[in-house]
This record gives C-alpha cells, sequence and structure tokens, in this order.
C-alpha cells in the first residue's frame, strides 16, 4: 500500500492538471495500471503460474498500458498519459521517475536472462522514447522525447536522438562533434552553371580572335556543351 500512496503523491505532485487525489484514482490510466501491476506482480513472485499474465492482459486492455508481471518498479513512478506504455520482463525502474506516453523499455535479445534496461531514480523518459537492452540509466538521467537509447547513460545526463546522445551532463551542455567527417557532395546545378561560365569564356574569347581578324582561314568552331 505504501508504493500505491507513493505513486499517487506522484502525479498530484508532477500534473497540475490533477484537481486531487480522487481525480487521479478514478480517471487516471497511467495509477490504474500501476496500482494493476503491484497486485499483479505479487502473485507473479509467489510463482502462480499463468493467472498474472491473464490478469495483466486484461490491465492492458482497459488502460492501453502493457507492464509485464516480472518487471520491477520502485515507488512514486508516475505514468503520464500513458497510451502505448510497453514495459518489459526484467526491466527495473527506480522510485520516483516519470514515463510519458509511447515509451518502450524493451529488449534486444532472445536470452532468458536480463534483457530489457535498469532505470535509476528520478530518470524521466519522454514521449514515444525507447529504451533498448540490458542497458543502465543512472539517476536523474532525461531522455528527449522520440529518443532511441542502446548505450549505458551516467548519471545526471540528457539524452536526445537517434540513436541518443548526451547533450548535456550535471546541468551544462556538451558540444556534439561527429563522429564521421564530414564529406561534401557534389552539386549538380553548381556543375552545370560553371561548365556553361566556361563555354561563355571560350566564346567570348573567340569572338574576339574574329573581331581582329587572328582566327585562321577556315578553322571549325568546336563547343563542347
Amino acid at each position: 500500500m505504501s508504493a500505491i500512496r507513493a505513486d499517487l503523491r506522484a502525479a498530484l505532485e508532477r500534473d497540475p492538471a490533477a484537481r486531487g487525489w480522487f481525480d487521479v484514482v478514478l480517471s487516471y490510466p497511467g495509477f490504474h495500471a500501476l496500482v494493476a501491476y503491484r497486485l499483479i506482480h505479487g502473485l507473479h513472485r509467489a510463482g502462480i503460474p499463468i493467472l498474472p499474465r491473464l490478469l495483466a492482459n486484461v490491465a492492458r486492455f482497459f488502460t492501453q498500458i502493457e507492464i509485464h508481471p516480472g518487471a520491477t518498479i520502485g515507488k512514486g513512478v508516475f505514468i503520464d498519459h500513458g497510451s502505448g506504455v510497453v514495459i518489459g520482463e526484467t526491466a527495473e525502474i527506480g522510485d520516483g521517475c516519470t514515463i510519458y506516453q509511447g515509451v518502450t523499455l524493451g529488449g534486444t535479445s532472445l536470452s532468458h536472462g536480463k534483457r530489457h534496461p535498469t532505470l535509476g531514480r528520478n530518470v524521466v523518459v519522454g514521449v514515444n522514447s525507447s529504451v533498448l537492452g540490458a542497458i543502465a540509466l543512472g539517476d536523474n538521467v532525461k531522455v528527449g522525447g522520440g529518443s532511441v537509447v542502446v548505450k549505458d547513460v551516467p548519471a545526471n545526463a540528457t539524452v536526445v536522438g537517434v540513436p541518443a546522445r548526451i547533450v548535456a551532463q550535471d546541468g551544462k551542455p556538451i558540444r556534439i562533434v561527429p563522429e564521421r567527417p564530414q564529406v561534401e557532395m557534389p552539386d549538380p546545378t553548381t556543375d552545370a552553371i560553371a561548365r556553361l561560365q566556361r563555354q561563355l569564356g571560350q566564346l567570348e574569347k573567340r569572338l574576339t580572335e574574329l573581331e581582329q581578324g587572328e582566327a585562321p582561314e577556315g578553322e571549325a568552331w568546336s563547343w563542347v556543351i
């Protein structure tokens, strides 16, 4: 019950739209999904077969949030909006984390061991982001919306992009250096203009020679376009 009370407080503290605990209890699917998970997780830990997965699917039907019964979720977690959130079997979420809609904490391996990410305390995972594999995100990490995180992230870092890169550490921006040297690609329009300019210069030179009577008699014109 203490974990459920902490989840309720988290929703009240982190969502300015919340109009009190009664509002959260009645109308927040993220809170509903967490309450269902905490009850189902107890059945899973007791070794009861099949029933936890069945109940998890029922909870997903009503909340549009999929949490595997085997996941480990700390206290005071807030799933905001929640539609499309997927949390895998071996995922671990620390106390005080915030997860927005469309987030996937997924695996990249077919093994039966640890294959989902571990989130430290107070991690924020932005909308439609994916954190994939048996990686670790340190305390207070922030993941920008739409990012794909596939490597460990140190504490107090902010990551964005696909694949995600660290753009701030301990509140200070980090200059991103390209991993590959930039290559100048040819510009067909510029090349065509340069070619026409060369041809125009040749024509002007030939006309000058004709006006001065310097062109050899009977010389043929050859234009290359």
